[in-house]
């Protein structure tokens, strides 16, 4: 049902004007709590559309202007597709996503930064903030503000690979003038990342007389790096030392210590859904999410129920906003009305503390570090050994497929393995 607050697209011929055949112009319309905007159409051939009334009631049922139909249908599409991705809707922003193009097609930093941008407007600023430093390394590495897809060869990219693994050693000035050095090294993670959003880029512009560089090495192209499946999971005696550790009350440690048992507790969720639920998502004795990675990257969404327990209403009664009004979010992370750029960095800076404050924890209780990544590895992991179904743990974790579901699956402990190790050949008592 369409409100004030949802902006409206139409494909409209603008008869108020006409050209000098006596023609109108067709425009797109949007319409947006009663403001109302016009945006000039070109046609198949490129330029201006212009068509007589005649011809634009007879669009939908003409043969002959069916391409037409299909070309101006494509447009609307397109205008809903942007308005459906942005978090908030004005018309300056529909306009800078919409209508933006790139300086050079052919330039591969151009397209980079384009999209970037666009991932910003729409408020996808967790994508965004990796193109921008997907092309930031780019940059750094080639010494060039221009770069075409030409150039970007197989060659090219086992270069930046090598260069980017290669230890660097990074200077700054104090503000006492005092200089200060650090070793950065980049691992092929960080190189994956990157040059999946470049790969990303090859498979939309589909540059011409370009070769595609990337596939399997043995086949003379380049194979995108994956980083190394470091199993990161706490076994179930570690995690009940974490929820036993004596935290003082009203600190930051406890608050962090309670926000980690909060997400290991919830199905392993990541803090940008902790940080976006609401008392609207509780539903009697259980909580119902979507997830906000799957909102952005599938079509179809998934639901995701939590049973709340004893713990998991304890740290909501501790924590929580109140009075516990279904629009107010749970945990004082987030605000009413904030920006996605602001969401973005106080869910950064949550997890930074989160962090910070677990590995303290850690250190005290002589256990494996803990971080808001190794919350959802222990809950799927703990479920594991304990017969839980891969099934189960991966509509648990609201994964499309069980294979994303065992990629989080820790290895059993050594003692479980020196137990079955044993039943091979059972030593005897001599």
């Amino acid at each position: 049902m369409k409100t004030d607050n949802t902006p409206v697209t139409g494909i409209i011929l603008e008869t108020r004007k006409s050209n000098a055949d006596e023609l109108h112009p067709v425009k797109l319309r949007v319409t947006f709590k009663g403001d109302r905007k016009y945006y000039t159409l070109k046609g198949l051939d490129k330029k201006t559309l212009y068509m007589s009334s005649d011809d634009f009631d007879r669009i939908s049922t003409s043969t002959n202007l069916k391409p037409l139909k299909i070309h101006l249908t494509e447009i609307e599409k397109k205008a809903m597709k942007v308005i459906e991705e942005m978090a908030v809707f004005s018309f300056e922003s529909f306009e800078s996503i919409y209508f933006s193009k790139p300086k050079d097609d052919k330039d591969l930093f151009s397209i980079l930064d384009t999209t970037g941008k666009k991932m910003r407007e729409a408020g996808r600023i967790s994508t965004a903030v990796s193109f921008e430093c997907a092309l930031k390394s780019l940059k750094e590495f080639t010494g060039k503000e221009k770069f075409p897809f030409a150039a970007a060869n197989v060659k090219f990219f086992k270069d930046y690979e090598k260069w980017m693994l290669t230890p660097k050693v990074i200077e700054w000035k104090t503000k006492t003038g005092k200089t200060k050095s650090r070793t950065k090294v980049n691992g092929r993670t960080t190189v994956g990342i990157y040059l999946r959003n470049v790969r990303t880029m090859f498979n939309q512009v589909k540059p011409v007389g370009v070769l595609y560089p990337f596939g399997k090495s043995n086949q003379g192209l380049y194979a995108i790096p994956k980083g190394k499946n470091v199993k990161k999971a706490l076994t179930q005696a570690d995690v009940a030392k974490i929820a036993s550790y004596s935290a003082a009350k009203g600190t930051f440690e406890q608050k962090s210590r309670d926000y980690w048992l909060f997400s290991y507790l919830c199905n392993g969720i990541n803090i940008k859904d902790m940080a976006r639920l609401k008392y609207a998502n509780i539903k009697g004795e259980k909580i119902t999410l979507i997830r906000a990675k799957t909102a952005e990257s599938v079509d179809e969404e998934t639901t995701i129920d939590i049973m709340i327990t004893k713990q998991i209403g304890r740290i909501i009664d501790l924590h929580g906003n109140k009075p516990g009004t279904s629009d107010q979010y749970i945990f004082p992370i987030l605000y009413q009305g904030i920006t996605p750029e602001d969401e973005y960095r106080l869910i950064q800076q949550t997890v930074r503390n989160i962090n910070d404050n677990m590995t303290n924890i850690c250190k005290e209780l002589k256990i494996d570090r803990a971080t808001t990544y190794t919350a959802r590895h222990s809950f799927a992991t703990v479920l594991k050994r304990s017969g839980a179904s891969v099934e189960f743990i991966s509509e648990s974790l609201g994964h499309k497929s069980k294979q994303t579901t065992q990629n989080y699956l820790a290895n059993f402990e050594d003692e479980e393995k020196k137990k079955w190790a044993n039943m091979l050949l059972p030593e005897k008592d001599v």
